[in-house]
């Protein structure tokens, strides 16, 4: 487990299990840093107006709470204001709405954040209108940079910045980082908002390396013994129990602050972040919960419908890319959707709906592939798109989604290596279920914080008899029971009980799973996530 992750000697080793705040990198080591701060100490000075712009997701609106929290920290509060721009109205990113807001309303620095490497236009437009940028992105940039008064990526190609995965609300960390070095203020003064990052990286799926792990690990602490009262207020309506884990994040916080952009505007996701007082916290978490309902709602609807439109078109079953389109899906569980039909079908996914004048939606892609560089290579019957490897936004004239339906599946076709179309669960190591105890469980935890490149161990167990058949759960999951030595292990599948049939065969069965820790009455105990099984090849 230990030497997949690269911990082949004592120094990575201590770098992995002991995280330490003093190993941040210095934020100035990253391109435009010092031109970024220069600017707003200027504004301040100056006593000018700064609007803290940032995308409609959990990236964009940790990242806006947090600048907007720390900046009122060292300007007048009454010179500051936030925006996101709408979902439906706007769309991703720098939005002409908002440039034409921050023009009427006498700004004249809009620091922008998870956004704007790829608004060249745009931001020339406010320039010529005497409104500065300073843009703080992670996505790629394209082959234009905007004219900015500072761009922060790491991911540009002249930028010497060592580490390249942060998300947006790491990028506003590091800007924060050197405000706070070149005022003279202290440590705390910035790590007041690790919780906030710690949430970002969560919800964004970057890499758990580097940086992110340093972050992640101390955000976590952070958000296990004081968050912020908005963070905390989400963690009381999820009614969980016990400490979170990045996982709990993903699952429990995330869905409900996205809601707020796919549901409703995402303003109230950083009313929240931003707020001190409990009650209003709770009122606003309450709302969030409530739409994160209504989402969830949206999302099997349309999920169903998709699934519906594939498999009675054996023309689309048998394409190597799913493009789906239809009026009246609700756009903001689209990327949800992409990322369920891939668990029925995977292979690169764009699920669209109309708009307005135009069709708009979302893309998420299979590990391995460049899901951003395929869009990209069919550009010309886009409006506008953006994106990474992962996962992408684009918005096309409704006439055009046909052409370019077909030279997405030919790109895809042509330069996708066919292994990466197999779903593949890469396990760890096997082990039997004799092996699994407490002390086993809490060395696995010591990796904690887990996500991208540091993935929870997953084991196999080959040649298991089950003595009793599974509980199926919900008509869609599976309740197991397996018995070792001297006690009973509990387990879980979700979406397995398609597969139930193979226990009727009392043949030995191989499982692949993680190990976790169930907290049910009060009581913990150690619980197996069955990821897949089948019949044993080796007895």
């Amino acid at each position: 487990m230990f030497v997949q992750r690269g911990l082949t000697d004592y120094e990575s080793a201590n770098r992995f299990f002991n995280p330490d705040l003093d190993k941040l990198h210095d934020p100035c080591l990253m391109k435009d840093m010092k031109l970024a701060v220069e600017r707003i100490m200027s504004a301040i000075q100056l006593g000018e107006k700064i609007l803290v712009y940032g995308d409609y997701d959990v990236d964009g609106t940790t990242a806006v709470a947090m600048v907007y929290l720390y900046l009122k920290k060292i300007h007048n509060p009454e010179l500051l204001q936030y925006y996101i721009p709408d979902r439906y109205t706007e769309g991703y990113g720098i939005s002409k709405q908002g440039i034409d807001y921050a023009i009427k309303n006498d700004f004249k620095l809009v620091i922008s954040l998870d956004c704007g490497i790829k608004s060249v236009e745009l931001v020339q437009e406010a320039k010529q209108a005497g409104l500065d940028f300073i843009i703080c992105d992670h996505h790629l940039p394209g082959d234009k940079i905007p004219a900015a008064a500072a761009i922060l990526n790491p991911k540009q190609p002249d930028c010497n910045y060592p580490y390249k995965e942060l998300c947006g609300c790491g990028v506003a960390f590091k800007l924060i980082q050197a405000l706070s070095l070149s005022l003279g203020l202290d440590k705390q003064s910035y790590f007041c908002y690790l919780d906030l990052a710690a949430t970002a990286i969560g919800a964004d799926i970057v890499p758990i390396t580097g940086e992110n792990r340093i972050l992640a690990f101390h955000g976590l602490k952070k958000i296990n013994k004081s968050p912020l009262t908005g963070i905390d207020a989400l963690i009381k309506v999820s009614g969980h129990e016990g400490e979170l884990t990045i996982t709990t994040v993903v699952f429990l916080i995330a869905p409900r602050v996205n809601a707020a952009g796919r549901m409703g505007h995402a303003n109230m996701a950083v009313e929240l972040f931003i707020e001190t007082d409990a009650n209003r916290a709770l009122e606003l978490a309450s709302g969030l919960h409530q739409q994160n309902k209504l989402r969830k709602e949206q999302d099997e609807y349309v999920t169903k419908e998709a699934l519906e439109i594939i498999s009675n078109d054996e023309r689309l079953i048998n394409r190597k890319t799913s493009v789906l389109y239809k009026d009246g899906w609700h756009k903001g569980v689209l990327g949800i959707v992409a990322s369920r039909l891939i668990e029925t079908y995977h292979r690169p996914t764009i699920v669209l709906t109309k708009g307005d004048d135009y069709a708009a939606g979302s893309g998420r892609s299979v590990p391995g592939f460049n899901l951003y560089e395929a869009i990209s290579s069919c550009s010309e019957h886009l409006i506008k798109f953006g994106g990474h490897a992962a996962a992408a936004g684009l918005t096309i004239h409704p006439e055009n989604i046909s052409v370019f339906s077909e030279k997405f599946e030919e790109i895809v076709a042509s330069t996708i290596d066919p292994i990466l179309l197999m779903p593949e669960i890469i396990i760890d190591s096997e082990i039997s279920f004799d092996e699994i105890d407490q002390k086993f469980f809490n060395t696995i935890n010591r990796m904690e914080p887990f996500g991208p490149e540091n993935n929870r161990p997953v084991f196999l167990t080959r040649n298991v008899l089950c003595d009793a058949e599974p509980v199926v759960l919900k008509e869609k999951h599976l309740r197991f029971f397996f018995k070792c030595s001297d006690k009973m292990l509990g387990g879980i599948g979700f979406q397995l009980a398609h597969k139930l049939h193979l226990f009727q065969h009392q043949q030995p069965l191989d499982f692949v799973y993680t190990i976790d820790q169930n907290l049910w009455n009060g009581r913990t105990f150690l619980q197996l996530k069955v990821m897949d099984f089948k019949p044993s090849t080796s007895h």
